[in-house]
């Protein structure tokens, strides 16, 4: 029986360099000549790690050219970028894999490699390339981890990978041509060797759990035996430790848990694999797998497993790997640690050190605003107003208002201070306008309409004229849901150009769209519904549909970009805004920016292509024509030289700061352990410390220290790994599809610090 995974030579034709170019599109495979370096790099033995330095890939030079030969381009496990000459071999469609065709192929004079790549008719399916994209991140965490290791061979090594071509691939190295599936060796191995497969296969979850992965496909035609080791087949089935199960597999090798998608994903749901591997080579025959085999007490050598648990239907109830190791005399590969020291945990140290900093400077206690001075009250009609009407305080009785489209006020909520020019605005009825399609502004008079929920409906697309309008400035108004409804909270996205805001903005909006706010038990809904449709439509919908936004505009006065009314459970709803400005008018120190001085929270956006000192990174940024700069963001810089010091000399405003475009480094380690997760259904200061952690010290290694500005100056600033679009843009397009992870992360943060999120106190402020 052969490999389900694997081709092997009885599947190919003794010629591999059948294919033509007629038979393989020019670009199916290659990125643009601006993300690679013209010089040619070839590795010349794959057969050894090749770390970002190893000298083998620079040994080879280009063979001559043939007709049967193209060019493929990709990434190794470490970011590096090489081109190669490759020959193909016929494609086929391996089980289990929907959407992706394999194919043996030889990289320069001699290298063979095996390649998985997403055709395109299943582009079209984002959940297919989820799959090869977490796929090439198991694996590449797997090679960076241990692949310098001598047990590194139990696993199926990756050679490169693109993500971001056509047909995106993988690349990995063949198994020993001596390897043949475990299904072939049933019945047929002695008891040493029977015992050494089961310790390797215990130990390959152990160094998996190390890297926080379940392999999930450990299966008698998935796992190869070369009469010395075991080889795993690729990770193409893998998900991360604590993340929900997703149904995958079938009995008995997959565990009844993992059948069922039932609780979180656990190593031990790999150890069921390895204890049904263990009686289908000692029995001959696979079991039923729903739990211990009616006829293991037969087996004297499966005696041990069984009295371990390892038989459990429950992934609890079984020993962890390391457990499991001690029981079969299986040195602990992890034991004494595998590879080199973090070079980031003295910046995590480093960290604490900060914190502690802030804490002392800050008192130790919430930050606060000063107080304000009460707005002057203008005199009231002396008959009750469209306002005490609708929302109490005198005058005849009406019939209740729907809750749905306005809330009942706090006391103070007749006076706000407008976001845009930070006076007071006391709600007047005589201000209440209509705002037609050509931008007219036409007064509203609903004094004389007397139902009720006419009135409400009608206020709630209503706007309020801003009284405070001087000679020479915009007028401007406000939505009146603004003026009749809890606390506001404005939040201004700040950055230079073309660092993401406005990405980054439109992928919250679409997540909140798409109820992302509602496990954490909150309730969304338009500020104005106008407003909220056109940026749906003119934004979101197009970014959700993969096309690349424009830049945003720079401004003679600053608006905000969409409002929301955010209500937890039964509490008044509050109004949010959200301001996304320019780079251009942030830097400059402008009248435009007046209105940064009233802003409740910030979301600092950092750009890893001007920040990290990466050299994976240059490519994307020759194509984009940035550069790396070290004297940090200058957007970042003059909004926070600009905002008011309070207390020990910080801003007192809770601030986020988001590193997006976390994709173009994804597999770097302390990212992949953030942006390849998804957010936890609740809040968790715990998970949101660790985090703001790896992120200041993935930052302070990387980049130089004025790119932590904003931790630096703020009382309390959160950090986030999030990637808005999940991808690098073709022409104005994402080829694969706008892809956000993690956006919702710093909106979250900014909301428990606020008061706005169930279950976080609003004095749980990181610097506590």
């Amino acid at each position: 029986m052969t490999d389900q995974n694997h081709p092997t030579d009885a599947h190919r034709p003794s010629d591999q360099n059948h294919p033509t170019d007629a038979h393989r599109p020019s670009d199916q495979n290659h990125p643009t000549d601006a993300h690679r370096p013209s010089d040619p790099n070839h590795p010349s033995d794959l057969n050894h790690p090749i770390g970002p330095d190893h000298p083998d890939h620079l040994s080879e030079p280009r063979p001559p050219a043939h007709p049967y030969y193209q060019e493929l381009e990709f990434l190794t496990p470490w970011a590096v970028p090489v081109r190669f000459a490759v020959r193909y071999g016929e494609d086929r469609r391996p089980p289990g894999r929907p959407g992706v065709l394999a194919r043996r192929a030889t990289l320069g004079t001699g290298s063979p490699v095996l390649q998985y790549r997403l055709v395109p008719s299943a582009q079209g399916d984002s959940d297919a390339y989820t799959l090869l994209e977490r796929e090439v991140t198991a694996a590449v965490a797997l090679e960076r981890r241990y692949g310098t290791a001598k047990f590194s061979a139990v696993f199926a090594r990756v050679v490169g990978f693109d993500l971001t071509a056509a047909e995106p691939f993988v690349l990995y190295r063949p198994p020993s041509p001596t390897a043949r599936p475990l299904s072939e060796w049933a019945g047929r191995l002695g008891a040493e060797d029977q015992e050494r497969i089961t310790g390797q296969l215990a130990m390959a979850v152990r160094l998996l759990g190390g890297a926080e992965l379940v392999h999930r496909a450990i299966g008698p035609d998935t796992v190869r035996w070369d009469g010395a080791r075991v080889r795993l087949c690729e990770p193409y089935a893998a998900q991360r430790t604590g993340e929900a199960r997703e149904p995958f597999g079938g009995a008995p090798w997959a565990s009844p848990e993992q059948r069922a998608g039932r609780g979180a994903a656990d190593s031990r749901d790999d150890l069921w694999s390895v204890a049904e591997l263990a009686y289908h080579l000692l029995a001959g025959r696979p079991d039923r797998g729903e739990g211990p085999p009616a006829d293991l007490a037969d087996y004297r050598r499966l005696a041990a497993l069984g009295q371990s648990g390892l038989f459990a239907a429950r992934a609890a109830d079984r020993p962890h790997p390391a457990e499991l190791l001690r029981l079969l005399h299986v040195p602990d590969p992890l034991a004494t640690g595998v590879g080199a020291a973090d070079p980031l945990d003295r910046r995590r140290t480093e960290y604490d050190t900060q914190i502690a900093r802030k804490r002392a400077a800050s008192g130790g206690t919430e930050p606060h605003r000063e107080a304000e001075e009460p707005p002057p009250q203008d005199p009231r009609p002396a008959r009750p107003s469209l306002f005490d009407r609708i929302f109490g305080g005198g005058g005849e009785p009406l019939r209740p208002v729907a809750p749905e489209p306005v809330a009942e006020p706090l006391p103070s909520a007749r006076s706000r201070k407008c976001p845009h020019c930070l006076l007071p605005v006391e709600y007047d009825e005589r201000l209440l306008v209509t705002i037609d399609a050509k931008g007219n502004r036409i007064p509203l008079d609903l004094s004389a309409e007397r139902r009720s929920g006419h009135v409400a409906d009608a206020l709630r697309k209503a706007y309020h004229l801003c009284p405070h309008t001087v000679d020479g400035e915009e007028e401007h108004e406000l939505p009146v849901p603004y003026l009749t409804n809890g606390e506001p909270l404005s939040i201004a996205l700040v950055g230079s150009s073309s660092v993401g805001k406005t990405h980054l903005l439109a992928a919250m909006l679409g997540e909140v769209e798409l109820g992302g706010l509602e496990p954490y038990g909150l309730k969304c809904r338009p500020l104005n519904p106008e407003v909220h449709r056109t940026y749906l439509h003119e934004r979101v919908q197009s970014f959700h549909q993969g096309r690349q936004l424009g830049r945003t505009g720079q401004q003679t006065f600053a608006r905000f970009a969409d409002g929301l009314l955010v209500q937890a459970g039964g509490a008044t709803p509050r109004p949010v805004v959200f301001f996304d400005l320019a780079g251009e008018d942030l830097a400059q120190d402008g009248e435009v920016g007046r209105f940064l001085m009233g802003v409740d929270a910030f979301v600092f956006v950092l750009d890893p292509l001007r920040a990290l000192r990466l050299p994976g990174l240059d490519p994307v940024r020759e194509q984009s024509g940035l550069r790396r700069r070290d004297l940090g963001d200058e957007a970042f810089a003059t909004v926070l030289n600009r905002i008011p010091r309070q207390r020990g000399g910080l801003v007192a405003a809770p601030a986020a700061l988001a590193v997006n475009k976390s994709d173009l480094v994804r597999f770097e380690p302390v990212v992949d352990r953030w942006l390849g997760r998804a957010l936890p259904g609740r809040h968790d200061p715990a998970a949101l410390r660790e985090e703001s952690r790896d992120a200041y010290a993935f930052l302070a290694h990387h980049a130089s220290a004025a790119w932590l500005k904003p931790f630096d100056d703020c009382a309390d600033c959160t950090l986030h790994f999030v990637a808005a679009t999940g991808g690098q843009a073709r022409g104005d397009r994402f080829p694969h599809g706008a892809r956000p992870r993690r956006v919702l992360a710093p909106l979250l943060s900014l909301f428990a610090r606020c008061g706005l999120l169930p279950g976080a106190e609003p004095t749980e402020g990181i610097v506590r």
